[in-house]
């Protein structure tokens, strides 16, 4: 259920006018939230998520699709982290907005002169990067924010300032007067409307949900005031969103779906837990159908397995990113992209790029019969990029490696 509720099952292969911007954008709507990261070793992860279930879209497609220079159809907010988000969604964050407020700060102390600046430069001059409003760094390390700075982010937190578009990977900051349809600008809905319209945003992501998925989605506990009830509100929201109460069976229960309960199969760790289901998940589900799986590599943002926790329980499968990790300490390598083939993920590769060169610096297989689907992926990927050859340097375990290379060799 959730593999086709994240586009990863079932699919078809794209026409060429669906692997363009309105496909990536369909795809935006289906997830609910890309995570942005400033991370970019094959293709920065938002590039990436995108790939792992249209195929090989042109880059620059997928960039104009979430931030499209003249027909807005994406903002970016916080929701699992930093992400990019539909347009459709923006009533929808007030919850955060208003908790926000009442908190008075986020990171830093905010200066209401400045933050007054910002927005009368904003209205007279347009829409402007940090750099043009007079510079993000105020001299020191990365966080080391200006005063400006600190005041449009703060202003991005309130909802008095939008970003729908990025130019070099920086953000540009506007009005949400000059880019939000009436509609959306006027809406303020109560926190359990956002919460029930954000919750049927989770179920139709993920198919089958439990209390926890939902709290963790758009991270409902995060950026809010210690009054915010939030959490609390999440079995009510479910239902003011028309899921379906269903029952999740533990480890070694092996069924299929049926009305008002969805049974989960020999992967799911731990003892049956009460969650929720998307009405037409479930009814697919009990219907049967299957479809074609991707074989892919994931970004470890990837909206797919960003809740380590769940990845654990669904498919068995412990991940981290170790990017932040001392070298010497690290498992499995600084940007670990499992490998999904067959509803499994079956392996991990760290890459990197040399010239027209992917490297597999380090290439791990859950089992033998992984390498093909591995070297598939592995294909596949440095082409999308750009290169026209691909090198291991370490497979683990050893045993699986002449296999491994005989299948990237083949044709």
């Amino acid at each position: 259920m959730t593999l086709r509720a994240q586009g990863l099952l079932g699919a078809v292969s794209w026409s060429r006018s669906q692997a363009s911007w309105v496909g990536v954008a369909a795809m935006l709507r289906r997830v609910g939230a890309v995570q942005l990261d400033t991370i970019s070793v094959l293709a920065r992860s938002h590039e990436l998520v995108a790939y792992a279930r249209l195929g090989p879209v042109p880059r620059q497609q997928i960039e104009q699709a979430y931030w499209h220079a003249t027909k807005p159809a994406a903002f970016e907010y916080w929701a699992h982290a930093a992400s990019v988000l539909p347009i459709e969604q923006w009533p929808y964050f007030a919850f955060r907005r208003r908790a926000l407020r009442a908190r008075g700060v986020r990171w830093h102390q905010i200066h209401q002169e400045t933050c007054d600046k910002v927005l009368a430069r904003l209205r007279a001059e347009g829409p402007l990067t940090a750099t043009q409003l007079g510079g993000a760094k105020a001299g020191g390390p990365w966080w080391d924010w200006s005063q400006v700075k600190i005041a449009v982010e703060w202003l991005l937190d309130t909802g008095d300032v939008i970003c729908v578009r990025r130019t070099g990977w920086r953000r540009v900051y506007d009005l949400p007067e000059r880019v939000l349809p009436e509609e959306l600008l006027g809406a303020e809905p109560s926190d359990l409307e956002c919460l029930a319209y954000l919750a049927g945003v989770t179920a139709r992501a993920l198919g089958v949900v439990t209390h926890a998925d939902l709290v963790d989605y758009h991270r409902l506990n995060y950026l809010t005031s210690e009054k915010s009830q939030h959490t609390r509100l999440v079995a009510d929201a479910a239902l003011a969103a028309g899921l379906t109460p269903v029952t999740i069976a533990g480890h070694g229960v092996a069924g299929r779906a049926v009305a008002g309960r969805a049974v989960a199969g020999p992967k799911m760790a731990g003892r049956a837990m009460a969650g929720w289901a998307d009405p037409a998940a479930l009814a697919e589900a009990s219907a049967g159908r299957r479809g074609r799986n991707r074989v892919t590599l994931l970004s470890p943002f990837d909206s797919l397995i960003w809740d380590r926790r769940r990845t654990r329980q669904m498919f068995g499968f412990e991940h981290s990113l170790e990017a932040y990790v001392p070298k010497h300490k690290r498992v499995h390598g600084y940007f670990t992209m499992p490998l999904l083939a067959g509803g499994r993920l079956a392996g991990r590769v760290d890459p990197a790029r040399e010239g027209k060169t992917l490297v597999g610096r380090k290439v791990s297989l859950e089992h033998a019969a992984a390498a093909e689907p591995m070297a598939e992926a592995l294909r596949e990927a440095a082409s999308w990029v750009g290169c026209d050859d691909v090198r291991l340097e370490q497979i683990e375990p050893p045993e699986h490696a002449a296999r491994l290379a005989a299948a990237l060799t083949a044709t």
